[in-house]
């Protein structure tokens, strides 16, 4: 007896006479089931390089350049809802073709210069291709976000199978992650709009921060040269 028999007969008569499941609903699941499986594949391998980066420093006694790494996946919604917000079709080939981030890694680094030494770390690993970098600490956005976006292409091996996947991997300090949580709070979870007022001071506390880092790594500096 298939699922969708058993599905029905718990049903009343009343309404399982009604109701008909498509049979392409189960496919488009599955289908749905083995592409995110891949993603987290994707992501599942770029973290355990990291994990080996951070294993390394510890056994060679040196300065870990990796404070904490965070993973996701997008959501079917927010999948749909950034096709939609490009202008791209709302399909399987379409998300794969035109969406980036939909495996996302998050590296949180203790300094600035951490975060190109990782990014350095990564471009040297063979079986890992660069195909964009936005560089928001030099350039910070407009809201004063700042953050290094590398997007990374790994294959990913399956039984019969390989698939080239797309990975976004954000490079930021504790305090730029600090900044970021809180400024996406503000613009995803708050329903009124955000006043300029709570902008321009959002913006200041950015470059406060920012200015923060760079004093903190030179404090480091001279404390290493101590040693």
């Amino acid at each position: 007896m298939s699922d969708e028999n058993i599905i029905l007969e718990t049903l009343p008569a009343s309404v399982s006479d009604e109701i008909s499941i498509p049979t392409d609903f189960y496919k488009i699941a599955f289908d749905f089931q083995q592409i995110m499986m891949i993603y987290e594949s994707a992501i599942k391998q770029i973290e355990t390089k990291l994990d080996i980066l951070k294993k390394e420093s510890t056994v060679n006694r040196t300065r870990n350049p990796i404070n904490t790494v965070k993973s996701r996946l997008k959501t079917p919604e927010s999948i749909a809802k950034k096709l939609e917000k490009k202008g791209y079709p709302v399909n399987f080939e379409s998300m794969m073709k035109n969406l980036n981030d939909i495996a996302g890694v998050r590296v949180i680094c203790p300094y600035i210069s951490d975060i190109y030494t990782v990014r350095d770390m990564l471009l040297k690993q063979p079986d890992l291709t660069l195909i964009h970098e936005n560089d928001y600490i030099d350039n910070p956005k407009e809201s004063g976000y700042r953050s290094l976006h590398l997007v990374m292409e790994i294959p990913v091996y399956l039984s019969k199978t390989e698939h080239n996947v797309r990975v976004e991997i954000q490079l930021r300090t504790i305090a730029m992650d600090f900044w970021a949580s809180l400024e996406h709070q503000l613009r995803y979870k708050t329903s009124a709009k955000v006043p300029d007022s709570v902008r321009r001071e959002l913006f200041r506390v950015a470059e406060t921060i920012a200015m923060t880092d760079r004093e903190m790594e030179e404090i480091a500096i001279e404390l290493q040269a101590l040693d």
